[in-house]
C-alpha cells in the first residue's frame, strides 16, 4: 500500500520500520522540525528523521498544518493511507480525509481511557495494572475515532513509563502491521468508542515531580516510575535540597515513622516512612548537578544517620 506516514518521536519508530519492512510504499514522512538542543544549540534531527533518512525515505518538516502547504504536499504525493503514531500536529480534516483509505493512528491506551498526550504516563501514575495500543481511525475530535484493533498488555509492577514505551512501541508496530492488511483486504472493522467512558491524559508538568510523603508507599511508586523519563520525582527528605528519584520500590515493610522520615540507609537503598505505614526504598537518583546513580553509590560520599 501507497503510505504517507507521520510521527516525531522514538515510539514512532517502530511502526514506520515496520511499515518498511512489511514492504509497504512509504511515498513521504511528516515530522516536526529539527529543534536546537543543549548549548550549542546545534540543530537535532527527530528519531523518526534519522531512521527514515537511513531509508532514503523522503522527509517533510512543515511549520504548520492549515496553511495549505501540507495539504498541498499531501495531495501530491497521493497516498492510499495516512498512518499517524505520536507525530504532535493536530491534522486538518482535509487532510485526514484526502487518502482513498483514510487516515489512521497509532495509540497507546486503550480507548476510550486515556485520550491525549501523555497516556502512558497517566496509565502508571493512575496505578492502572494493565494498558495497551488502539489502532483508530482520525477523527475532528482528539483521539475519539472509531476503533480498528487493540492490543492489551500487563504493566508490570515496577515497570516505568520510559520502559512501558519501548513495549508499547513494539506492540503498536505488530497492531498496525495487521489494521494494514485487514484494511487492504477490505476485512476491517470499525467499533465507536463510547465517549461516556473516556478518561483524559493530560500532558506533564514540573509541577508534578514533588513528593507528597504523606500518600501511601504504592501512589508514590507509581509517581516516581509514571514521571520518568521527565519530569521526574522528587523529593527533599534525603539531602534538603530537591533529588530526582529514578527508581523506587514498595518493600511491604510496616513502619511507625512519621511520613518522610529516612528510616534505614544501605547498600539496598534509602527507606522512606510513607503516609500508610508503609516503606519505600529508593534505589536510584540524581542529585542536583549531579549525575544518575544507585542509591548505594550516593551514600558512599552521602552518609546518612537513620
Amino acid at each position: 500500500m501507497r503510505i504517507l506516514f507521520m510521527g516525531t518521536p522514538e515510539f514512532a519508530v517502530a511502526s514506520l520500520k515496520r511499515l518498511v519492512e512489511d514492504g509497504h510504499e512509504i511515498c513521504g514522512v511528516f515530522t516536526q522540525p529539527d529543534k536546537p538542543k543543549n548549548r550549542g544549540h546545534k540543530l537535532v534531527f527527530s528519531p523518526v528523521k534519522e531512521y527514515a533518512l537511513t531509508q532514503n525515505l523522503t522527509v517533510y518538516q512543515p511549520l504548520k498544518m492549515r496553511d495549505g502547504e501540507a495539504l498541498g504536499i499531501v495531495k501530491a504525493l497521493g497516498p492510499e493511507l495516512i498512518v499517524v503514531a505520536a507525530y504532535g500536529r493536530i491534522l486538518p480534516e482535509e487532510i485526514l480525509d484526502a487518502p482513498e483509505y483514510g487516515s489512521i493512528n497509532v495509540h497507546s491506551s486503550l480507548l476510550p481511557k486515556y485520550r491525549g498526550a501523555a497516556p502512558i504516563n497517566w496509565a502508571i501514575l493512575d496505578g492502572e495494572t494493565e494498558t495497551g495500543v488502539s489502532i483508530m481511525y482520525m477523527a475532528k475530535e482528539l483521539d475519539a475515532g472509531d476503533v480498528i484493533l487493540q492490543r492489551r498488555t500487563a504493566i508490570g509492577p515496577e515497570e516505568n513509563a520510559q520502559e512501558l514505551t519501548r513495549r508499547l512501541a513494539e506492540l503498536g508496530a505488530e497492531a498496525l502491521s495487521e489494521t494494514v492488511t485487514a484494511l487492504a483486504g477490505g476485512t476491517a472493522v470499525r467499533t465507536p468508542q463510547d465517549g461516556s467512558r473516556q478518561s483524559y491524559a493530560s500532558m506533564l508538568t514540573k509541577e508534578m515531580s514533588p513528593i507528597d510523603w504523606t500518600r501511601s508507599a504504592h501512589e508514590i511508586s507509581c509517581q516516581v516510575r509514571g514521571l520518568i523519563p521527565w519530569p521526574c520525582a522528587s523529593t527533599d527528605v534525603i539531602s534538603g535540597d530537591a533529588i530526582k528519584l529514578y527508581a523506587a520500590a514498595e518493600t511491604g515493610e510496616n513502619t511507625n515513622a512519621l511520613p518522610g522520615v529516612i528510616v534505614a540507609a544501605g547498600k539496598q537503598g534509602i527507606d522512606i516512612a510513607c503516609g500508610d505505614g508503609k516503606v519505600l526504598r529508593v534505589k536510584e537518583l540524581q542529585a542536583q548537578g549531579g549525575k544518575r546513580m544507585t542509591a548505594a553509590a550516593y551514600l558512599l560520599g552521602h552518609p546518612i544517620r537513620c
